[in-house]
């Protein structure tokens, strides 16, 4: 071999030595505890071993000082909408830096299951239950191969946070039952069967023997304890707000709809100073919309709309994305952070999520667009 080729593949040699130990280097770094102090919506946002966070159309659990956040797990691809892994599990202490902790929910190999490989299954959400010390996992279900028909509610519970979760069942909510109303609330506003007013009312009562269709999802605990299921009903023109048992794995029947004949979806229920705020979207499948929010002093109404709470640049269709969860900050004072996903319908594991602090004003909301921002922004206000 020549000098000159000696000395030209030597060179060649150090430089992919040199590229090898920057990419262990920025992988140590990746793996390192801490290293992430602020949000930056929309960006990649990588675990602890530099990968993607897989976990969309998610809700977060806190429990025993530490955060779980749970998520639908994507594929490459359009095909990755369907359930072909189930539903990831990532731990924080902080929010910013995530451990993966594998898959919380498994789809099943068996094509005869509710939740067979294949099937959607969206928008997991779990709770604890003090009582009986189990994890509580609800989501929205499609059955395999049957697109977006049987919209039901699926069931999961496990003995720790991250897992496994062993699936109960599916089905429709609150079969037979008639929604309960805010006290002076007319006749004419209430649901009557036999002389039906609207093309969502008439939905309601299509569905009362088998049970109201459960889409678009989300859970909330409030102080006392209780535990609610909120979800897009009616063919997507009703919201229900609908009690748990007290083991939080069944519904007790009492329910009510909210914002009745207009299509909502992307539920997201939280409270602040004892209002209840409702976050959710219109109806345009993949593409963002407006975001719409409401308030009650009640968990059962009267609901009040209060149009879009985005603001700025952007908010006309929430800055590219739609709500997920409200996320109250453990230990921090009228702190809420609003997740959304920003999805990515043809190639389906590229979903971002953007994440932005709530701001109350008087007893509506605002959400403003930040490129990068720290959970030190609640200790300003």
């Amino acid at each position: 071999m020549g000098l000159l080729k000696y000395k030209r593949l030597a060179s060649w040699f150090a430089l992919v030595m040199l590229c090898a130990s920057a990419v262990v280097k920025a992988q140590a770094v990746n793996d390192r505890p801490g290293k992430l102090d602020r949000f930056t919506p929309g960006a990649i946002w990588t675990d602890n071993h530099g990968v993607h966070i897989n976990a969309h159309g998610g809700g977060i659990l806190y429990n025993k000082g530490r955060y779980y956040w749970f998520g639908e797990h994507k594929i490459e691809g359009s095909a990755g909408n369907r359930a072909m892994v189930g539903v990831h599990c990532y731990s924080s202490k902080d929010l910013y830096n995530w451990k993966d902790e594998g898959i919380a929910l498994a789809v099943s190999p068996d094509s005869t299951n509710d939740i067979a490989k294949g099937c959607i299954l969206e928008r997991p959400k779990v709770v604890y239950n003090k009582k009986t010390g189990k994890y509580v996992m609800w989501f929205h279900l499609e059955l395999r191969g049957q697109g977006y028909k049987a919209a039901r509610t699926g069931l999961a519970i496990s003995d720790k946070a991250t897992g496994p979760y062993r699936f109960i069942r599916s089905y429709r909510p609150n079969a037979g039952f008639m929604p309960v109303y805010p006290p002076g609330t007319p006749e004419s506003e209430q649901v009557d069967c036999a002389h039906t007013k609207s093309k969502s009312e008439g939905f309601f009562c299509r569905d009362l023997p088998g049970g109201q269709m459960a889409r678009d999802m989300n859970l909330f605990v409030d102080d006392d304890g209780k535990a609610y299921h909120i979800f897009s009903a009616e063919e997507n023109f009703t919201l229900d707000i609908a009690e748990l048992n007290s083991d939080y794995t069944a519904h007790t029947g009492k329910f009510t709809r909210v914002y009745a004949g207009h299509q909502t979806e992307a539920p997201a229920l939280f409270k602040h100073n004892g209002v209840y705020y409702l976050i959710g979207s219109g109806t345009t499948g993949w593409d963002p919309n407006p975001a719409r929010c409401f308030s009650a002093p009640s968990i059962w109404g009267p609901w009040t709309y209060h149009g879009n709470p985005c603001k700025g640049a952007g908010s006309e269709l929430t800055f590219g994305g739609q709500s997920t969860y409200v996320l109250p900050v453990a230990g921090k004072k009228d702190a809420f952070i609003f997740m959304a996903d920003k999805w990515a319908p043809r190639n389906a594991i590229d979903g971002r999520y953007l994440w932005l602090p709530i701001v109350f004003k008087g007893d509506d909301i605002e959400i403003n667009w930040l490129d990068n921002w720290k959970l030190e922004v609640f200790d300003k206000r």
